[in-house]
């Protein structure tokens, strides 16, 4: 079976109709595409393309009103993940993969997960194709908010929930850094709420049990200015315009 890659290279060779091209980008649909080539507003490598059955080729630019076009659709797909799927885009182990839960929403592109969950760990998780935006949110200076609410096999003593708000954990990376810690329900101290911004693996789960507790559940209910709300388990939708600009903003 052939890759994506494969499958690109080989579409590549053979030329993309440039209605194809222009559709892909997410400007409008074929037919429409048409029109605007008809009218001259599509220009390749700068010159004014009127051919319908004009085809691009790897390298060439294509623009419409002095912008230049991608021809793959740009994607992002904000999904409530449940337990026991790897974040990951295929698994060698052939186990259930996050993948499984949004291939209705790839619309034929290939997306991928931004950061990573751990197999057992549920919430929000944002996939996109857009290589720029991925790379803006994963950095280490993005300094990306994450709030998990965590419930734990026992109640958090007040020494250990000073130490967590003090960010005074110590793991093997140094100091965990907390930016805020409570409890949703005071009357419930076996559930916390924790937010971060640092990205190291597990960081939640290993600054708990180096203080002797068991995670009982891990759930990431905030990532940057996205939330679960009328999200269910398991589920997934497109990004709003309004998310999508405060996501490329966020700072």
């Amino acid at each position: 079976m052939r890759s994506e890659q494969e499958r690109k290279a080989e579409q590549f060779r053979e030329g993309t109709r440039l209605n194809k091209y222009v559709a892909q980008a997410g400007v409008c649909s074929r037919r429409k595409a048409d029109e605007l080539i008809q009218k001259g507003e599509i220009k390749v490598n700068g010159q004014v393309i009127y051919q319908m059955g004009y085809k691009v080729q790897e390298g060439d630019v294509v623009e419409f009103e002095g912008q230049e076009l991608e021809a793959e659709k740009k994607l992002y797909v904000l999904l409530n993940k449940p337990q026991n799927f790897i974040t990951t885009t295929d698994d060698e182990k052939d186990r259930k993969t996050v993948m499984d839960l949004v291939r209705k929403a790839t619309q034929g592109n290939r997306i991928y997960p931004v950061g990573r969950l751990d197999r057992m760990t549920t919430g929000l998780l944002l996939l996109t194709n857009d290589g720029q935006l991925a790379q803006k949110l994963a950095h280490p200076s993005g300094e990306v908010r994450k709030l998990y609410e965590v419930t734990l096999d026992k109640d958090v003593t007040q020494e250990h929930f000073n130490l967590i708000k003090n960010s005074q954990v110590q793991l093997e990376e140094g100091k965990v850094l907390v930016d805020d810690v409570a409890y949703p329900n005071p009357q419930q101290k076996n559930i916390v709420g924790l937010q971060i911004h640092i990205g190291w693996n597990r960081v939640v789960r290993r600054t708990f049990e180096s203080l002797g507790y068991e995670v009982k559940k891990l759930d990431r209910v905030v990532y940057a200015s996205l939330t679960k709300l009328d999200l269910p388990r398991g589920k997934w939708r497109y990004l709003t315009q309004e998310e999508l600009r405060m996501l490329k903003h966020f700072s």
